[in-house]
Protein backbone atom coordinates (compact mmCIF):
# COMPACT_ATOMS: atom_id res chain seq x y z
CA UNK A 1 0.00 0.00 0.00
CA UNK A 2 1.32 3.40 -0.92
CA UNK A 3 2.11 6.02 1.70
CA UNK A 4 1.25 9.55 0.80
CA UNK A 5 0.71 12.95 2.30
CA UNK A 6 -2.59 14.80 2.25
CA UNK A 7 -0.96 17.47 0.08
CA UNK A 8 -0.10 14.81 -2.48
CA UNK A 9 -3.33 12.80 -2.20
CA UNK A 10 -5.16 12.75 -5.50
CA UNK A 11 -8.89 12.86 -4.90
CA UNK A 12 -11.55 13.22 -7.58
CA UNK A 13 -13.77 16.28 -7.48
CA UNK A 14 -17.24 15.71 -6.09
CA UNK A 15 -19.52 16.36 -3.14
CA UNK A 16 -17.63 16.13 0.15
CA UNK A 17 -19.53 14.82 3.17
CA UNK A 18 -18.57 14.31 6.81
CA UNK A 19 -20.46 12.27 9.34
CA UNK A 20 -21.20 14.11 12.60
CA UNK A 21 -21.85 11.56 15.34
CA UNK A 22 -23.66 12.39 18.57
CA UNK A 23 -21.47 12.39 21.69
CA UNK A 24 -22.33 11.98 25.37
CA UNK A 25 -20.81 13.73 28.37
CA UNK A 26 -17.51 12.41 29.74
CA UNK A 27 -17.79 9.19 31.69
CA UNK A 28 -15.37 6.92 33.53
CA UNK A 29 -11.70 7.98 33.66
CA UNK A 30 -9.24 5.61 31.99
CA UNK A 31 -5.46 5.01 32.14
CA UNK A 32 -3.25 6.97 29.72
CA UNK A 33 -0.29 5.35 27.98
CA UNK A 34 3.20 6.89 27.95
CA UNK A 35 3.01 7.76 24.26
CA UNK A 36 -0.51 9.14 24.55
CA UNK A 37 0.56 11.39 27.39
CA UNK A 38 3.49 12.71 25.36
CA UNK A 39 1.41 13.22 22.20
CA UNK A 40 -1.72 14.72 23.73
CA UNK A 41 0.28 16.76 26.23
CA UNK A 42 1.54 18.87 23.31
CA UNK A 43 -2.01 20.23 23.02
CA UNK A 44 -4.53 20.77 20.25
CA UNK A 45 -2.86 21.36 16.91
CA UNK A 46 -3.44 20.66 13.24
CA UNK A 47 -1.76 17.69 11.65
CA UNK A 48 -1.72 15.29 14.61
CA UNK A 49 -3.82 12.70 12.79
CA UNK A 50 -3.30 9.80 10.42
CA UNK A 51 -5.76 8.59 7.81
CA UNK A 52 -6.61 5.92 5.27
CA UNK A 53 -8.40 6.56 1.98
CA UNK A 54 -9.98 3.96 -0.28
CA UNK A 55 -12.64 3.63 -2.94
CA UNK A 56 -15.73 1.55 -2.30
CA UNK A 57 -15.99 -1.25 -4.86
CA UNK A 58 -19.80 -1.07 -5.22
CA UNK A 59 -22.43 1.68 -5.10
CA UNK A 60 -23.36 2.30 -1.48
CA UNK A 61 -25.84 4.58 0.26
CA UNK A 62 -24.39 7.06 2.72
CA UNK A 63 -26.84 5.83 5.34
CA UNK A 64 -25.35 2.34 5.03
CA UNK A 65 -21.85 3.76 5.45
CA UNK A 66 -22.96 5.59 8.60
CA UNK A 67 -24.45 2.40 10.06
CA UNK A 68 -21.26 0.49 9.28
CA UNK A 69 -19.14 3.25 10.85
CA UNK A 70 -21.20 3.16 14.05
CA UNK A 71 -20.69 -0.61 14.17
CA UNK A 72 -16.91 -0.09 13.89
CA UNK A 73 -16.97 2.51 16.66
CA UNK A 74 -19.03 0.19 18.85
CA UNK A 75 -16.48 -2.59 18.39
CA UNK A 76 -13.36 -0.59 19.27
CA UNK A 77 -13.23 1.06 22.66
CA UNK A 78 -10.54 3.64 21.89
CA UNK A 79 -12.90 5.23 19.33
CA UNK A 80 -15.27 5.87 22.25
CA UNK A 81 -12.76 7.77 24.38
CA UNK A 82 -11.74 11.42 24.56
CA UNK A 83 -8.97 13.44 26.19
CA UNK A 84 -9.39 16.55 28.29
CA UNK A 85 -6.74 18.68 30.04
CA UNK A 86 -6.42 17.64 33.65
CA UNK A 87 -6.23 19.98 36.62
CA UNK A 88 -2.46 19.39 36.79
CA UNK A 89 -2.03 20.09 33.11
CA UNK A 90 -1.59 16.43 32.18
CA UNK A 91 -4.15 14.93 29.77
CA UNK A 92 -6.97 12.81 31.18
CA UNK A 93 -8.73 10.11 29.17
CA UNK A 94 -12.46 9.42 29.61
CA UNK A 95 -15.05 7.12 28.12
CA UNK A 96 -17.75 8.67 25.96
CA UNK A 97 -20.81 7.22 24.27
CA UNK A 98 -21.20 7.75 20.54
CA UNK A 99 -24.52 7.49 18.75
CA UNK A 100 -26.08 8.14 15.36
CA UNK A 101 -25.59 11.56 13.86
CA UNK A 102 -26.05 13.36 10.57
CA UNK A 103 -24.21 13.83 7.33
CA UNK A 104 -22.91 17.34 6.76
CA UNK A 105 -21.83 18.54 3.34
CA UNK A 106 -18.54 20.45 3.30
CA UNK A 107 -18.20 22.94 0.50
CA UNK A 108 -15.10 22.85 -1.67
CA UNK A 109 -14.35 26.51 -2.27
CA UNK A 110 -13.76 27.86 -5.78
CA UNK A 111 -10.14 27.21 -6.70
CA UNK A 112 -9.62 24.93 -3.71
CA UNK A 113 -8.22 21.44 -4.28
CA UNK A 114 -10.32 18.61 -2.86
CA UNK A 115 -7.42 17.30 -0.78
CA UNK A 116 -6.99 20.75 0.78
CA UNK A 117 -10.66 20.76 1.75
CA UNK A 118 -10.25 17.30 3.30
CA UNK A 119 -7.15 18.45 5.17
CA UNK A 120 -9.04 21.40 6.70
CA UNK A 121 -11.79 19.07 7.92
CA UNK A 122 -9.38 16.56 9.45
CA UNK A 123 -7.19 19.23 11.06
CA UNK A 124 -10.28 20.59 12.84
CA UNK A 125 -11.94 17.29 13.75
CA UNK A 126 -8.98 15.04 14.59
CA UNK A 127 -7.03 17.14 17.07
CA UNK A 128 -6.01 15.58 20.42
CA UNK A 129 -8.70 17.21 22.60
CA UNK A 130 -11.62 16.93 20.18
CA UNK A 131 -14.55 14.77 21.31
CA UNK A 132 -14.30 12.44 19.45
CA UNK A 133 -11.01 13.00 17.67
CA UNK A 134 -11.85 10.93 14.60
CA UNK A 135 -13.77 11.64 11.43
CA UNK A 136 -15.44 9.73 8.61
CA UNK A 137 -15.64 11.52 5.25
CA UNK A 138 -17.11 10.43 1.94
CA UNK A 139 -16.46 11.92 -1.46
CA UNK A 140 -19.31 11.36 -3.91
CA UNK A 141 -18.42 11.38 -7.61
CA UNK A 142 -19.92 9.98 -10.78
CA UNK A 143 -17.24 7.27 -10.67
CA UNK A 144 -18.22 6.13 -7.18
CA UNK A 145 -17.45 6.79 -3.53
CA UNK A 146 -14.11 7.47 -1.90
CA UNK A 147 -13.94 7.04 1.87
CA UNK A 148 -11.44 8.85 4.08
CA UNK A 149 -11.15 7.75 7.71
CA UNK A 150 -8.91 9.72 10.05
CA UNK A 151 -8.17 9.78 13.75
CA UNK A 152 -5.79 11.55 16.06
CA UNK A 153 -2.64 9.48 16.42
CA UNK A 154 -3.32 9.04 20.15
CA UNK A 155 -5.98 6.47 19.23
CA UNK A 156 -4.56 4.67 16.19
CA UNK A 157 -1.47 3.36 14.47
CA UNK A 158 -0.99 2.11 10.90
CA UNK A 159 -2.05 -1.43 11.81
CA UNK A 160 -5.19 -0.02 13.43
CA UNK A 161 -6.15 1.84 10.27
CA UNK A 162 -6.19 -1.50 8.43
CA UNK A 163 -8.42 -2.98 11.14
CA UNK A 164 -10.82 -0.05 10.86
CA UNK A 165 -11.01 -0.26 7.07
CA UNK A 166 -11.46 -4.03 7.12
CA UNK A 167 -14.22 -3.83 9.73
CA UNK A 168 -16.01 -1.04 7.88
CA UNK A 169 -15.98 -3.07 4.65
CA UNK A 170 -17.11 -6.18 6.53
CA UNK A 171 -19.96 -4.27 8.15
CA UNK A 172 -21.05 -2.96 4.74
CA UNK A 173 -20.99 -6.49 3.29
CA UNK A 174 -22.95 -7.82 6.27
CA UNK A 175 -25.51 -5.06 5.88
CA UNK A 176 -26.07 -5.98 2.24
CA UNK A 177 -26.47 -9.65 3.20
CA UNK A 178 -28.81 -8.79 6.07
CA UNK A 179 -26.71 -10.64 8.66
CA UNK A 180 -24.93 -9.78 11.89
CA UNK A 181 -22.78 -6.72 11.35
CA UNK A 182 -19.46 -7.45 13.11
CA UNK A 183 -18.01 -9.81 15.73
CA UNK A 184 -18.22 -8.75 19.35
CA UNK A 185 -16.07 -6.01 20.86
CA UNK A 186 -12.33 -6.34 20.33
CA UNK A 187 -10.07 -6.06 23.40
CA UNK A 188 -9.83 -2.37 24.26
CA UNK A 189 -6.59 -0.44 24.05
CA UNK A 190 -6.98 0.76 27.65
CA UNK A 191 -6.61 -2.87 28.75
CA UNK A 192 -3.29 -2.96 26.92
CA UNK A 193 -2.25 0.33 28.56
CA UNK A 194 -3.01 -1.10 31.99
CA UNK A 195 -1.17 -4.33 31.17
CA UNK A 196 1.96 -2.31 30.31
CA UNK A 197 1.62 -0.25 33.48
CA UNK A 198 1.47 -3.47 35.49
CA UNK A 199 4.65 -4.92 33.95
CA UNK A 200 7.88 -5.11 35.88
CA UNK A 201 10.44 -2.34 35.52
CA UNK A 202 13.20 -2.81 32.97
CA UNK A 203 16.31 -4.70 34.13
CA UNK A 204 19.56 -2.84 34.63
CA UNK A 205 21.19 -3.98 31.39
CA UNK A 206 18.30 -2.48 29.41
CA UNK A 207 18.59 0.83 31.27
CA UNK A 208 22.33 0.92 30.72
CA UNK A 209 21.98 0.28 26.99
CA UNK A 210 19.46 3.11 26.66
CA UNK A 211 21.91 5.33 28.56
CA UNK A 212 24.72 4.39 26.17
CA UNK A 213 22.76 5.15 23.01
CA UNK A 214 21.29 8.41 24.31
CA UNK A 215 24.71 9.40 25.62
CA UNK A 216 26.31 8.70 22.23
CA UNK A 217 23.59 10.91 20.70
CA UNK A 218 24.55 13.86 22.87
CA UNK A 219 22.09 13.24 25.71
CA UNK A 220 19.04 13.26 23.45
CA UNK A 221 17.18 10.80 21.28
CA UNK A 222 19.15 9.88 18.12
CA UNK A 223 19.38 12.63 15.52
CA UNK A 224 19.88 12.63 11.77
CA UNK A 225 23.66 12.51 11.31
CA UNK A 226 23.92 15.39 8.79
CA UNK A 227 23.01 19.10 9.12
CA UNK A 228 19.36 20.05 8.60
CA UNK A 229 19.66 23.83 8.70
CA UNK A 230 17.70 26.02 11.13
CA UNK A 231 16.81 24.08 14.32
CA UNK A 232 13.29 25.48 14.63
CA UNK A 233 10.33 23.73 12.91
CA UNK A 234 10.08 24.34 9.17
CA UNK A 235 7.47 23.52 6.60
CA UNK A 236 7.86 19.84 5.82
CA UNK A 237 9.24 18.32 2.67
CA UNK A 238 7.74 14.88 1.93
CA UNK A 239 9.31 12.44 -0.48
CA UNK A 240 7.56 9.24 -1.55
CA UNK A 241 9.62 6.66 -3.41
CA UNK A 242 8.94 3.20 -4.76
CA UNK A 243 12.14 1.34 -3.91
CA UNK A 244 11.28 -2.14 -5.23
CA UNK A 245 8.62 -3.63 -7.41
CA UNK A 246 7.45 -7.17 -6.69
CA UNK A 247 10.35 -8.82 -8.49
CA UNK A 248 13.12 -6.79 -6.89
CA UNK A 249 11.39 -7.20 -3.53
CA UNK A 250 11.38 -10.98 -4.00
CA UNK A 251 15.06 -10.91 -4.99
CA UNK A 252 15.92 -8.84 -1.92
CA UNK A 253 14.01 -11.26 0.32
CA UNK A 254 15.82 -14.27 -1.17
CA UNK A 255 19.15 -12.59 -0.48
CA UNK A 256 18.07 -11.94 3.11
CA UNK A 257 17.14 -15.60 3.56
CA UNK A 258 20.44 -16.65 2.05
CA UNK A 259 22.21 -14.41 4.57
CA UNK A 260 20.12 -15.90 7.38
CA UNK A 261 18.49 -12.59 8.35
CA UNK A 262 15.21 -10.74 7.91
CA UNK A 263 14.45 -8.34 5.10
CA UNK A 264 14.46 -5.53 7.66
CA UNK A 265 17.96 -6.48 8.80
CA UNK A 266 19.24 -6.42 5.22
CA UNK A 267 17.70 -2.95 4.78
CA UNK A 268 19.49 -1.87 7.97
CA UNK A 269 22.75 -3.04 6.39
CA UNK A 270 22.14 -0.62 3.53
CA UNK A 271 21.20 2.25 5.86
CA UNK A 272 24.28 1.58 7.98
CA UNK A 273 26.56 1.60 4.95
CA UNK A 274 25.06 4.82 3.61
CA UNK A 275 25.33 6.55 7.00
CA UNK A 276 28.93 5.45 7.35
CA UNK A 277 29.76 6.70 3.86
CA UNK A 278 28.08 10.10 4.14
CA UNK A 279 28.43 10.93 7.84
CA UNK A 280 31.20 8.66 9.12
CA UNK A 281 29.06 7.54 12.07
CA UNK A 282 27.03 4.47 13.04
CA UNK A 283 23.35 4.41 12.17
CA UNK A 284 21.39 5.62 15.20
CA UNK A 285 17.65 6.20 15.06
CA UNK A 286 14.48 6.12 17.05
CA UNK A 287 12.85 2.83 16.12
CA UNK A 288 9.11 2.38 16.71
CA UNK A 289 8.12 -1.22 17.48
CA UNK A 290 4.61 -2.54 17.87
CA UNK A 291 3.51 -3.68 21.31
CA UNK A 292 0.86 -6.20 20.24
CA UNK A 293 2.83 -8.76 22.22
CA UNK A 294 -0.18 -11.07 22.42
CA UNK A 295 -2.41 -12.29 19.60
CA UNK A 296 -5.47 -11.01 21.46
CA UNK A 297 -4.58 -7.48 20.33
CA UNK A 298 -4.36 -8.26 16.61
CA UNK A 299 -7.91 -7.10 15.90
CA UNK A 300 -7.82 -4.15 18.27
CA UNK A 301 -7.56 -0.45 17.49
CA UNK A 302 -5.20 1.78 19.44
CA UNK A 303 -1.70 3.21 19.54
CA UNK A 304 0.06 -0.13 19.93
CA UNK A 305 3.46 1.41 19.27
CA UNK A 306 6.31 2.01 21.61
CA UNK A 307 9.56 3.74 20.79
CA UNK A 308 12.92 2.07 20.93
CA UNK A 309 16.40 2.99 19.72
CA UNK A 310 18.38 1.30 16.98
CA UNK A 311 22.17 1.44 16.76
CA UNK A 312 23.92 -0.34 13.90
CA UNK A 313 27.65 0.18 13.57
CA UNK A 314 28.67 -2.55 11.11
CA UNK A 315 27.19 -2.90 7.61
CA UNK A 316 27.01 -6.68 7.73
CA UNK A 317 23.85 -8.86 7.82
CA UNK A 318 24.41 -10.70 11.10
CA UNK A 319 25.49 -7.54 12.90
CA UNK A 320 22.44 -5.66 11.57
CA UNK A 321 20.16 -8.52 12.62
CA UNK A 322 21.60 -8.34 16.12
CA UNK A 323 21.01 -4.57 16.18
CA UNK A 324 17.35 -5.03 15.17
CA UNK A 325 16.87 -7.75 17.78
CA UNK A 326 18.35 -5.50 20.45
CA UNK A 327 16.08 -2.63 19.41
CA UNK A 328 13.01 -4.82 19.75
CA UNK A 329 14.17 -5.91 23.20
CA UNK A 330 14.89 -2.33 24.29
CA UNK A 331 11.36 -1.37 23.31
CA UNK A 332 9.74 -4.21 25.25
CA UNK A 333 9.76 -2.43 28.62
CA UNK A 334 7.65 0.43 30.05
CA UNK A 335 9.24 3.62 28.71
CA UNK A 336 8.08 5.88 31.52
CA UNK A 337 10.38 4.00 33.87
CA UNK A 338 13.27 3.67 31.39
CA UNK A 339 13.25 7.37 30.47
CA UNK A 340 12.66 8.70 33.96
CA UNK A 341 16.33 9.82 34.35
CA UNK A 342 15.73 12.31 31.50
CA UNK A 343 12.32 13.41 32.74
CA UNK A 344 10.69 11.67 29.77
CA UNK A 345 11.79 11.30 26.17
CA UNK A 346 14.73 13.72 25.60
CA UNK A 347 13.59 15.03 22.23
CA UNK A 348 15.73 17.58 20.38
CA UNK A 349 15.62 19.16 16.91
CA UNK A 350 16.85 16.80 14.25
CA UNK A 351 15.47 13.61 15.82
CA UNK A 352 15.75 10.72 13.35
CA UNK A 353 13.18 7.92 13.34
CA UNK A 354 12.83 4.85 11.12
CA UNK A 355 9.59 2.87 10.93
CA UNK A 356 9.22 -0.50 9.18
CA UNK A 357 5.90 -2.21 8.45
CA UNK A 358 5.65 -5.47 6.50
CA UNK A 359 1.98 -5.65 5.53
CA UNK A 360 2.45 -9.16 4.13
CA UNK A 361 3.04 -10.51 7.64
CA UNK A 362 0.11 -8.82 9.32
CA UNK A 363 -2.94 -10.93 10.19
CA UNK A 364 -5.12 -8.06 8.92
CA UNK A 365 -5.56 -7.62 5.17
CA UNK A 366 -7.54 -5.51 2.74
CA UNK A 367 -7.39 -5.46 -1.05
CA UNK A 368 -5.28 -2.31 -1.17
CA UNK A 369 -4.84 -2.46 -4.96
CA UNK A 370 -8.49 -3.09 -5.77
CA UNK A 371 -9.59 -0.44 -3.29
CA UNK A 372 -6.89 2.04 -4.38
CA UNK A 373 -6.07 2.38 -0.69
CA UNK A 374 -3.50 4.85 0.64
CA UNK A 375 -2.06 5.63 4.03
CA UNK A 376 -2.34 9.41 4.38
CA UNK A 377 -0.34 11.62 6.71
CA UNK A 378 -1.08 15.19 7.68
CA UNK A 379 0.88 18.29 6.70
CA UNK A 380 2.91 19.78 9.54
CA UNK A 381 5.92 21.89 10.39
CA UNK A 382 8.80 19.72 11.53
CA UNK A 383 12.36 19.85 12.83
CA UNK A 384 12.96 16.10 12.59
CA UNK A 385 13.48 13.38 10.00
CA UNK A 386 10.95 10.54 9.87
CA UNK A 387 11.34 7.61 7.50
CA UNK A 388 8.57 5.06 6.92
CA UNK A 389 9.05 1.81 5.01
CA UNK A 390 6.05 -0.18 3.80
CA UNK A 391 6.56 -3.66 2.35
CA UNK A 392 3.58 -5.23 0.60
CA UNK A 393 2.69 -7.49 -2.32
CA UNK A 394 3.68 -4.82 -4.82
CA UNK A 395 7.16 -4.20 -3.37
CA UNK A 396 8.91 -1.81 -0.99
CA UNK A 397 7.86 1.82 -0.66
CA UNK A 398 9.19 4.60 1.52
CA UNK A 399 8.02 8.00 2.64
CA UNK A 400 10.33 10.51 4.27
CA UNK A 401 9.41 13.73 6.04
CA UNK A 402 12.04 16.35 6.84
CA UNK A 403 12.37 20.13 7.26
CA UNK A 404 12.23 21.88 3.91
CA UNK A 405 15.53 23.72 4.19
CA UNK A 406 18.34 23.97 1.69
CA UNK A 407 20.60 21.89 3.95
CA UNK A 408 18.00 19.19 4.59
CA UNK A 409 17.12 18.91 0.91
CA UNK A 410 20.77 18.28 0.11
CA UNK A 411 21.63 16.05 3.05
CA UNK A 412 18.45 14.04 3.60
CA UNK A 413 17.79 13.93 -0.13
CA UNK A 414 21.34 12.76 -0.79
CA UNK A 415 21.08 10.14 1.96
CA UNK A 416 17.83 8.85 0.42
CA UNK A 417 19.30 8.82 -3.09
CA UNK A 418 22.24 6.73 -1.99
CA UNK A 419 20.05 4.44 0.13
CA UNK A 420 17.59 3.69 -2.67
CA UNK A 421 20.45 3.09 -5.12
CA UNK A 422 22.13 0.75 -2.64
CA UNK A 423 18.93 -1.21 -1.96
CA UNK A 424 18.17 -1.57 -5.66
CA UNK A 425 21.73 -2.68 -6.40
CA UNK A 426 21.47 -5.27 -3.60
CA UNK A 427 18.26 -6.59 -5.15
CA UNK A 428 19.81 -6.80 -8.62
CA UNK A 429 22.84 -8.67 -7.30
CA UNK A 430 20.77 -11.07 -5.21
CA UNK A 431 21.51 -14.79 -5.23
CA UNK A 432 17.96 -15.22 -6.56
CA UNK A 433 19.23 -14.43 -10.04
CA UNK A 434 22.10 -16.93 -9.97
CA UNK A 435 21.86 -20.03 -12.13
CA UNK A 436 24.51 -22.65 -11.41
CA UNK A 437 24.95 -25.04 -14.30
CA UNK A 438 27.66 -27.70 -14.58
CA UNK A 439 30.14 -25.78 -12.45
CA UNK A 440 29.44 -22.46 -14.16
CA UNK A 441 27.48 -19.50 -12.85
CA UNK A 442 25.05 -17.42 -14.88
CA UNK A 443 22.87 -14.51 -13.80
CA UNK A 444 19.23 -14.16 -14.82
CA UNK A 445 17.93 -10.61 -14.57
CA UNK A 446 15.23 -8.34 -15.92
CA UNK A 447 16.09 -7.13 -19.42
CA UNK A 448 16.89 -3.48 -19.98
CA UNK A 449 16.33 -1.43 -23.09
CA UNK A 450 19.99 -1.81 -24.05
CA UNK A 451 19.46 -5.59 -24.14
CA UNK A 452 16.82 -5.52 -26.90
CA UNK A 453 19.29 -5.99 -29.75
CA UNK A 454 20.79 -9.07 -28.09
CA UNK A 455 17.32 -10.51 -27.44
CA UNK A 456 16.32 -9.96 -31.06
CA UNK A 457 19.48 -11.77 -32.17
CA UNK A 458 18.63 -14.77 -29.98
CA UNK A 459 15.08 -14.90 -31.34
CA UNK A 460 16.44 -14.85 -34.89
CA UNK A 461 19.09 -17.52 -34.23
CA UNK A 462 16.49 -20.25 -34.33
CA UNK A 463 15.05 -22.91 -36.62
CA UNK A 464 12.16 -20.64 -37.60
CA UNK A 465 13.81 -17.32 -36.85
CA UNK A 466 14.63 -16.26 -40.40
CA UNK A 467 10.95 -16.58 -41.39
CA UNK A 468 9.32 -15.18 -38.24
CA UNK A 469 11.65 -12.44 -37.11
CA UNK A 470 12.47 -9.11 -38.76
CA UNK A 471 15.55 -6.95 -39.17
CA UNK A 472 14.13 -3.61 -37.95
CA UNK A 473 15.40 -3.12 -34.40
CA UNK A 474 12.90 -0.29 -33.90
CA UNK A 475 10.01 -2.78 -33.93
CA UNK A 476 11.60 -4.78 -31.12
CA UNK A 477 12.25 -1.62 -29.13
CA UNK A 478 8.62 -0.56 -29.52
CA UNK A 479 7.50 -4.01 -28.43
CA UNK A 480 9.85 -3.83 -25.43
CA UNK A 481 8.13 -0.63 -24.29
CA UNK A 482 4.74 -2.37 -24.39
CA UNK A 483 5.98 -5.47 -22.55
CA UNK A 484 7.65 -3.67 -19.64
CA UNK A 485 4.68 -1.35 -19.05
CA UNK A 486 2.60 -4.34 -17.97
CA UNK A 487 3.69 -5.59 -14.55
CA UNK A 488 2.33 -9.05 -15.36
CA UNK A 489 5.29 -9.53 -17.71
CA UNK A 490 8.86 -10.38 -16.90
CA UNK A 491 11.30 -10.19 -19.79
CA UNK A 492 14.50 -11.82 -18.64
CA UNK A 493 18.00 -12.24 -19.99
CA UNK A 494 20.76 -14.56 -18.85
CA UNK A 495 24.37 -13.36 -18.72
CA UNK A 496 27.42 -15.56 -18.56
CA UNK A 497 30.57 -14.92 -16.56
CA UNK A 498 31.79 -12.51 -19.23
CA UNK A 499 28.56 -10.49 -18.90
CA UNK A 500 27.41 -11.56 -22.35
CA UNK A 501 23.72 -12.29 -22.92
CA UNK A 502 23.36 -15.98 -23.78
CA UNK A 503 19.63 -16.65 -23.20
CA UNK A 504 16.27 -14.99 -22.83
CA UNK A 505 12.65 -15.75 -21.97
CA UNK A 506 9.43 -13.89 -21.33
CA UNK A 507 7.18 -14.83 -18.41
CA UNK A 508 3.59 -13.69 -17.99
CA UNK A 509 1.31 -14.39 -15.04
CA UNK A 510 -2.27 -14.70 -16.28
CA UNK A 511 -5.05 -14.45 -13.68
CA UNK A 512 -8.27 -16.29 -14.48
CA UNK A 513 -11.53 -17.67 -13.12
CA UNK A 514 -11.10 -21.24 -14.38
CA UNK A 515 -9.60 -23.96 -12.17
CA UNK A 516 -11.11 -22.31 -9.13
CA UNK A 517 -9.67 -18.91 -9.88
CA UNK A 518 -6.12 -20.14 -10.48
CA UNK A 519 -3.44 -18.03 -12.07
CA UNK A 520 -1.15 -19.57 -14.65
CA UNK A 521 2.38 -18.90 -15.81
CA UNK A 522 2.90 -18.47 -19.55
CA UNK A 523 6.46 -19.08 -20.76
CA UNK A 524 7.31 -17.62 -24.15
CA UNK A 525 10.35 -16.93 -26.25
CA UNK A 526 12.77 -19.15 -24.34
CA UNK A 527 15.96 -19.08 -26.39
CA UNK A 528 19.49 -20.20 -25.56
CA UNK A 529 22.51 -19.24 -27.64
CA UNK A 530 23.78 -22.05 -29.84
CA UNK A 531 27.07 -22.36 -27.93
CA UNK A 532 25.20 -22.95 -24.63
CA UNK A 533 22.55 -25.42 -25.77
CA UNK A 534 22.24 -28.95 -24.36
CA UNK A 535 24.30 -28.03 -21.28
CA UNK A 536 21.52 -27.58 -18.72
CA UNK A 537 21.00 -23.84 -18.96
CA UNK A 538 17.48 -24.14 -20.37
CA UNK A 539 16.52 -26.53 -17.56
CA UNK A 540 17.84 -24.09 -14.94
CA UNK A 541 15.89 -21.27 -16.57
CA UNK A 542 12.64 -23.26 -16.43
CA UNK A 543 13.19 -24.11 -12.76
CA UNK A 544 13.69 -20.41 -12.07
CA UNK A 545 10.54 -19.61 -14.05
CA UNK A 546 8.49 -22.10 -12.03
CA UNK A 547 9.64 -20.49 -8.78
CA UNK A 548 8.80 -17.10 -10.28
CA UNK A 549 5.26 -18.29 -11.00
CA UNK A 550 4.76 -19.93 -7.59
CA UNK A 551 5.73 -16.70 -5.85
CA UNK A 552 2.88 -14.97 -7.69
CA UNK A 553 0.32 -17.64 -6.91
CA UNK A 554 0.43 -19.44 -10.26
CA UNK A 555 -0.61 -23.07 -10.03
CA UNK A 556 -0.04 -24.06 -13.64
CA UNK A 557 2.80 -23.43 -16.09
CA UNK A 558 2.11 -23.53 -19.80
CA UNK A 559 4.28 -23.28 -22.86
CA UNK A 560 3.61 -23.57 -26.58
CA UNK A 561 6.05 -24.72 -29.19
CA UNK A 562 5.76 -25.46 -32.88
CA UNK A 563 4.90 -29.06 -33.75
CA UNK A 564 8.00 -29.20 -35.92
CA UNK A 565 10.28 -28.47 -32.97
CA UNK A 566 10.89 -32.07 -31.99
CA UNK A 567 13.90 -31.33 -29.78
CA UNK A 568 12.02 -28.56 -27.97
CA UNK A 569 9.03 -30.84 -27.39
CA UNK A 570 11.31 -33.56 -26.03
CA UNK A 571 12.97 -31.00 -23.74
CA UNK A 572 9.69 -29.83 -22.23
CA UNK A 573 8.37 -33.39 -21.94
CA UNK A 574 11.48 -34.42 -20.03
CA UNK A 575 10.77 -31.61 -17.54
CA UNK A 576 7.23 -32.77 -16.86
CA UNK A 577 5.18 -30.91 -19.46
CA UNK A 578 2.43 -32.95 -21.08
CA UNK A 579 0.46 -32.48 -24.28
CA UNK A 580 -2.81 -32.38 -22.36
CA UNK A 581 -4.43 -29.70 -24.52
CA UNK A 582 -4.51 -28.79 -28.17
CA UNK A 583 -3.25 -25.29 -28.87
CA UNK A 584 -4.76 -23.60 -31.86
CA UNK A 585 -3.33 -20.49 -33.51
CA UNK A 586 -4.12 -18.31 -36.50
CA UNK A 587 -2.97 -15.03 -37.94
CA UNK A 588 -5.29 -12.05 -37.39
Amino acid sequence: MRLTNVSHLRLPFGRLWGYDVSVSALDRRLPVSFDQRLHVGAGDRPGSWMALSFRLPTPTRRESIADAWLAVVARHGTLRTAFVPGADGDPELHEIDIGPGTWVEHQVSPGQAVNDAVRDILDAACSPYQQPSHRLCVLETAAGLTVVIAADHAHVDMWSMLVIARDLLSALDAGRAGCESLPGPAPAFVEHTQALLDRNAAPDHVRHRWEDIIGDSGGVMPQFPLPLGAPDPQRERVEVRDVFDFDDGAAFAVQARNDGVSTLALAVVAMTAVTRELAGTPLRAVFPVHSRFDGKWHDSVGWFITNSVLESAVAEPRAAAAAVKEAVQLGSWPLADVLAPWGGMPVAPGMFAISWLDLRRLPVRIDSVGLDAHYVSATIDTDSVMLWFILDESGLHLRCRYPDTVEARANVGGWLDLLVARLQADARSSVRGLLRVAGRTFRLERAGRDDVEAIAALLSDDQFGPDRECVELERYEAAYNVVVRDSSNYLGVVRNGADRIVATMQLTVIPGLSRGGSSRLQIEGLRVAAAERSRGLGTAMLEWAHNFGRARGAQLAQVTTDEARERARAFYTRLGYRTAHVGLKRRI
